[in-house]
């Protein structure tokens, strides 16, 4: 690849919302497929860009650079290159993140699912990366971690393993999953989750799944596999400390830094929380919170280039003359584009032209600044590059067929039913399109929240059978409802409808379906939009979201302050189709007693001030309170939080900010219970922000959450729990080959 390439790859870089992966090859960067997002070699370096969409015509960008531990010197130093550049392409608004494998950040790994993988090599040894459908692999996998799971690639051997993790022996298409003998069930359930996605998305359904426990009689095919014996077995590996008590964590200092004398000088400021006035525009900043191995570098925006163009290196000096560890996470962002993360020290942070409540304006990274084209799903179908900026497999024109799951059997769906899901059912969606002027498919065997087990059973293997249809070319993708993929979205060229109700076979039509509903009507992070139907009552309303409310006699659009002129739209196509009435639209407060008659009444909804404000300026955090390693840890939840990372077994605190939520699992055992109050108390008087030590701290249990509570979570289902399975059965479902 010639610089000119790697130039027209600058140019590319955050255009439209999503992430963007590159790879340093021969001092260039190459663009990584989607499909091997999540996979990083130990002898290389990455540049990821992460573009998010916010509410109105602004983005905002995070730049990470993850260096291999074999990466060389010359190729770690190009990717933080690379990064400064790259953040000079888009004004200098990006936050830049240092990450170091096995030391990743939350952020980073949130991208991914929480879940990495890193494989032995790297560009410079010939190796590749991974490309689905593959059959003729041979590795092993070790998982360490319970909600950021890191995936190692090691050595074929018995004594790579250990009695406390879970190991992953991928032999061609089988897989067996070995649990040691002192793994957690969640760990088990997990590594479940993971070896049925490699089966689903790498080998494209082929293969077999072996769940296999210490000490059980193992299959002759993974013994010819590994080198030594069973009996070269390690005793358990102590867990990292990357989730410890709260209370460990000790006050953060700003310094203010100058190199103009050739060696760093370092002035320290005061401890947190700070005043926002004691950043100046003129100089840079560092920000050492080092005790919980995190520095932040603060660029103001009339620094001098040098100053700028060295704070990366300032704070690597920092860092050493400091002793820190050699992994302490490093963030650079300039003055305007400061992470939740680095805000959170200051008191009473304002953004520039800062406003009370929505519609806060951002005269900062404008689209028209950089050039940019704003995110809209229709336009994958007008521009194939902004598809492939998207890093979408294409642009979502190729043909599309749907079928629904009957009994055993698969019915084909009317084309003008297409994007129209019911939440007892479960669906079969096959892509055909032809890059390169080959075709090439991918099956989504898409699965309802309330379909029954037969029915889920049954799609997995029509999916299956379909794939074989196609001579084994498909790309098999498991979808859970809720986790849609951006491009399985994409392919319906208008907003996806999910709806109660489903197919009962019995009568040979739609059951179950409300002639009174509310949709919820939400974007997507990647700029995709969903509606989907949830409770009828006005509880369910979110000041964030638009919903459409139809009944027998009339449909109304609801327009929450906070709703985006895209969701406002999405819920004018939702009230198309899910009603005959032409809908009223209504401004959240100027509610009619129509409106709420139809909804049983006003009440209560998720619209404290805590909502009204800015979402990117103290973003929500989940958090969860377990001793499954023996000892009380609390670990966040990486990446975008739903309900379903509200784990059972666990006790689970949620971060709003002005209050604090204890969520108690019917499971959660009775240490934990105890243990959670006095460590939520301890995380709200460590916090750098400067927090009231009486700020409100709910203790709420499983199945009798508040409004203020579900609010803050995506399309909340009162019957989730009721439905979801015991761990014995959900291990049963995953470990069905």
């Amino acid at each position: 690849m010639s610089a000119d390439k790697t130039l027209a790859e600058m140019e590319k870089a955050g255009k439209s919302a999503g992430l963007q992966i590159w790879r340093i090859e021969k001092m260039q960067l190459v663009p990584v497929a989607k499909a091997a997002f999540g996979t990083f070699f130990s002898g290389d370096s990455y540049l990821l860009l992460k573009t998010i969409n916010l509410k109105g015509s602004s983005f905002r960008w995070d730049l990470h650079f993850w260096l291999g531990k074999e990466s060389s010197q010359d190729e770690k130093g190009a990717a933080a290159i690379f990064a400064s550049q790259m953040d000079d392409k888009l004004n200098g608004y990006p936050v830049q993140f240092r990450e170091l494998q096995d030391h990743e950040s939350p952020t980073f790994l949130g991208y991914f699912g929480g879940v990495v993988t890193y494989k032995k090599g790297g560009v410079a040894s010939g190796f590749n990366h991974a490309r689905t459908n593959i059959s003729d692999v041979k590795r092993l996998l070790h998982l360490k971690g319970k909600r950021m799971v890191r995936m190692n690639e090691v050595e074929m051997t018995w004594k790579s393993f250990n009695q406390g993790d879970i190991f992953i022996v991928e032999v061609e298409n089988d897989l067996f999953q070995w649990n040691g003998s002192v793994s957690n069930r969640y760990e088990r359930l997990k590594g479940c989750e993971i070896v049925n996605n490699i089966k689903n998305n790498e080998k494209a359904g082929k293969g077999k799944i072996t769940v296999l426990s210490e000490g059980d009689s193992y299959p002759q095919k993974m013994l010819k596999a590994l080198a030594g014996s069973p009996k070269d077995i390690r005793p358990e590996i102590a867990d990292d400390d990357t989730a410890q008590k709260p209370a460990q964590r000790k006050a953060a200092t700003l310094y203010h830094v100058s190199s103009d004398s050739g060696t760093l000088q370092v002035k320290q400021i005061g401890t947190a929380p700070f005043d926002q006035d004691s950043l100046l525009s003129g100089d840079c900043f560092i920000l050492d919170n080092g005790s919980k191995n995190s520095i932040f570098v603060w660029k103001g925006k009339a620094a001098s280039k040098d100053e700028r163009d060295g704070a990366l290196k300032n704070a690597e000096d920092f860092i050493k003359t400091k002793k820190y560890k050699p992994f302490t996470r490093v963030q650079v962002m300039g003055e305007g584009s400061e992470s939740a993360l680095f805000t959170q020290f200051f008191k009473d942070w304002k953004r520039r032209d800062h406003v009370e409540g929505f519609g806060k304006t951002y005269s900062i990274n404008k689209v028209a600044k950089v050039d940019q084209t704003k995110f809209d799903v229709k336009e994958l179908y007008k521009t194939p590059k902004l598809a492939a900026q998207h890093g979408m497999v294409d642009n979502g024109s190729g043909k599309v067929q749907v079928w629904r799951i009957e009994g055993a059997d698969k019915a084909e769906v009317k084309k003008e039913d297409y994007g129209r899901f019911y939440a007892g059912d479960c669906y079969i969606v096959l892509y055909t399109y032809s890059p390169r002027g080959r075709e090439q498919y991918i099956i989504y065997f898409w699965q309802g929240s309330q379909a029954s087990q037969d029915e889920i059973g049954a799609s997995a293997i029509l999916a299956t059978q379909l794939d074989d249809q196609y001579g084994g070319k498909p790309v098999q993708v498991r979808v859970v409802e809720g986790k849609e993929p951006a491009h399985m979205l994409a392919i319906f060229k208008d907003p996806v409808i999910i709806t109660r109700g489903g197919y009962d076979k019995t009568a040979k039509k739609e059951t179950g379906i409300s002639e009174t509903a509310l949709f919820q009507v939400r974007s997507t992070s990647s700029g995709g939009t969903k509606a989907i139907e949830v409770a009828k009552s006005a509880s369910s309303l979110n000041s964030n979201d638009a919903f459409v409310v139809k009944s027998p006699k009339e449909c109304f659009i609801w327009k929450g302050l906070g709703a985006s002129d895209g969701e406002i739209d999405a819920a004018r196509f939702t009230a198309g189709a899910v009603s005959n009435h032409k809908a009223v639209e209504v401004k959240e407060g100027s509610e009619s007693a129509g409106f709420w008659s139809v909804l049983g009444g006003k009440k209560k909804y998720a619209s404290s001030p805590r909502m009204l404000d800015d979402l990117e300026s103290n973003p929500p955090r989940l958090f969860a309170i377990s001793n499954a390693k023996g000892r009380v840890m609390i670990e966040e939840v990486p990446g975008d939080f739903a309900q379903s990372d509200l784990e059972p077994d666990d006790v689970m605190m949620l971060d709003t900010f002005n209050q604090v939520f204890i969520w108690i699992g019917e499971g959660a055992n009775a240490e934990e219970r105890a243990s959670a109050p006095g460590l939520v108390k301890e995380y709200i008087e460590s916090d750098p922000r400067g927090r009231d030590s009486n700020c409100p701290i709910h203790k709420i249990k499983m199945g009798l959450e508040p409004v203020n509570f579900i609010g803050f979570f995506p399309s909340w289902d009162h019957d989730f729990f009721s439905r979801r399975q015991s761990y014995a059965a959900r291990m049963q479902q995953l470990t069905v080959s």
